[in-house]
């Protein structure tokens, strides 16, 4: 997860950083954002409530909070694109021997990445780092972003995706999960934490987002976030009874 692999042309040199010895490290004086939807997601009504709340949590730990969104705009289409070529590339060879024993979506999924050009790709690939320049500025002025994790709270197992979210109709299987791609694709430290529970006794959780290469300061905002709530005694209700 961490350190250097020269199988891994991505990999950073270890910095003989033990996470551990910085989890009780205050939280005083860092500066938070608190966007509840990054300016284009529509989020379920119980998800806002629980997650506006946790956000106060910061304060009494010594942040200063603000409403702060940065400027992403909707990288949905691009994200997607990148997505299903990345599909593509690893298996679109395993398609005549494997396909019928695969997932459905999951080769549907390669075959639109086969369909996209090389300047599609590229062009994705562009707005991927323009996002990237775009947050350098906003993670000057705040150490954490925090954010909903997903857009709504647990639904059935067996659904793949929905087709509301709360009065909002849902056309793909990203609006369900509008909050973490975005930094998947900078490449910045998130963490989800459960901040709080749906009526229904459902797991609400908080993203915690970090600068790049700033996992300490993520883990240590968590750390003390849940230590102020706990919450790995409490489990929700499982009904099996299909």
């Amino acid at each position: 997860m961490a350190g250097r692999d020269d199988r891994d042309r991505h990999s950073l040199p270890d910095i003989n950083l033990n996470y551990l010895t910085h989890l009780n490290d205050n939280l005083k004086g860092l500066r938070v954002a608190w966007s509840p939807d990054l300016g284009y997601a529509a989020v379920e009504s119980q998800v806002l409530e629980k997650t506006s709340a946790a956000v106060s949590v910061f304060e009494t730990l010594g942040c200063t909070v603000e409403m702060a969104t940065p400027d992403i705009t909707n990288l949905e289409q691009a994200f997607s694109l990148i997505w299903a070529v990345s599909y593509a590339a690893a298996y679109t060879d395993q398609l005549d021997e494997w396909g019928d024993q695969m997932d459905p979506r999951l080769v549907t999924l390669i075959r639109q990445g086969n369909s996209r050009l090389a300047i599609e790709y590229a062009q994705a690939a562009s707005e991927r780092e323009q996002l990237h320049d775009r947050l350098l500025p906003f993670f000057e002025t705040y150490d954490l972003l925090l954010t909903p994790a997903t857009a709504v709270s647990a639904f059935d197992v067996r659904k793949r995706e929905l087709t509301e979210i709360g009065e909002y109709k849902s056309s793909s299987w990203l609006d369900w999960t509008p909050f973490t791609y975005p930094f998947n694709c900078t490449g910045q430290p998130a963490a989800s934490v459960p901040c709080g529970w749906t009526n229904e006794g459902l797991p609400v959780g908080l993203q915690i987002v970090g600068r790049r290469f700033d996992d300490t300061t993520v883990l240590k905002a968590a750390a003390a976030f849940e230590s102020t709530l706990p919450w790995s005694n409490i489990r929700p209700p499982l009904d099996l009874d299909y």
